[in-house]
């Protein structure tokens, strides 16, 4: 996996600062855990099932002579999340990244249990809402404080056959942003959200075919699938002074995807 084009370049641009990444473990979470790190901060990563893919990132985290501490927490619960707030409630937090998210299985309409529905929006949409809730006090009391939500290009279209709640969370993460923006802004927080595409995670690998894959393909521009280090390269850029006057706003990271679709 290539490291982060952010990443390479070893200033401390976020040096004394904490950042907190739900869903750490792999993918776009360990990436963007990971280029922090490379960039001065301390992280705090948050996982569910995968210790082992949280203890790889804590040994790359290691090289760049970082904090690193991780924590386990089922995000599709009440209760995880309680206990994850639980676990942050006196640490400071400077950079919120609301990456954990699944569609858990997919499932048409006439299939979708009031229990999937339920766990869907818990893991994707009410966790981020209420880990926002807990460390943006901190923040308004420090006057800054950056935030990035993870939406998906299924917000926009309605994502695949069975990925309906999964798509109609995403939305909402879009929207919550937008609504976390106004009233957090004038605090000095910035609370932006990005939104992959197809991106090569493990996510894809466990809910698209390969058929599915070579259609989005075929149908994006740039002709492939995005890379996790894309997509946190955008991330830290929301996190940085770079985009100091960018608030509310939604980033589409998907190849040229939706110019087509």
């Amino acid at each position: 996996m290539a490291e982060s084009a952010i990443a390479e370049n070893l200033h401390d641009s976020f040096k004394g600062q904490t950042a907190l990444v739900t869903g750490g473990s792999g993918g776009i979470g360990s990436a963007t855990a990971i280029a922090l790190a490379a960039r001065g901060a301390s992280v705090i990563v948050h996982y569910n099932s995968n210790a082992a893919g949280a203890a790889d990132v804590k040994r790359k985290v290691a090289k760049y002579g970082g904090d690193c501490d991780l924590l386990e927490a089922d995000l599709s619960s009440a209760e995880g999340i309680e206990s994850l707030v639980a676990k942050i409630q006196k640490r400071k937090i400077d950079i919120l990244i609301n990456n954990a998210g699944s569609l858990i299985k997919r499932a048409k309409v006439a299939d979708m249990t009031m229990d999937l529905w339920n766990r869907v929006l818990m893991l994707n949409l009410t966790s981020a809402m209420l880990l926002a809730q807990a460390v943006l006090p901190g923040m308004v009391e420090r006057g800054h404080g950056s935030i990035v939500n993870l939406s998906s290009v299924a917000a926009r279209n309605g994502g695949g056959i069975g990925a309906m709640a999964y798509a109609s969370s995403k939305a909402a993460v879009s929207t919550m942003t937008m609504g976390l923006s106004k009233e957090f802004a004038p605090h000095g927080i910035r609370v932006n959200a990005v939104s992959p595409g197809t991106i090569d995670t493990g996510y894809h690998r466990a809910f698209s075919t390969s058929q599915m894959l070579d259609a989005v393909r075929a149908a994006t521009p740039v002709g492939r699938i995005g890379t996790p280090e894309e997509v946190a390269d955008t991330i830290l850029f929301l996190c940085s002074r770079a985009a100091r006057f960018i608030h509310g706003q939604v980033l589409e990271v998907n190849g040229g995807f939706l110019m087509v679709a």
